[in-house]
């Protein structure tokens, strides 16, 4: 079973069922080592880069995230 499949089987389980997987899964983050918590970042901020360089209307100017983020704080 490929991960599409997988998780269009996971969509069909009933909320409690499918909110009790989602634990599971996002426990089983918290036991990686340093090394693919690195590994796994960099292929995350990798895609980022990609996906900004491919359409950089996307972007953001630096400015206008700090500003929003400080707002969020207050």
């Amino acid at each position: 079973m490929n991960l599409p499949e997988l998780e269009a089987e996971a969509l069909k389980l009933p909320v409690a069922e499918r909110a009790r997987l989602a634990e599971t899964l996002l426990a089983s983050l918290d036991e990686l080592s340093e090394e693919e918590h690195r590994r796994l970042w960099t292929e995350e901020a990798t895609r980022r880069d990609a996906e900004l360089d491919a359409d950089p209307s996307r972007g953001r100017p630096a400015e206008d995230v700090f500003r929003d983020a400080r707002a969020r704080l207050r």
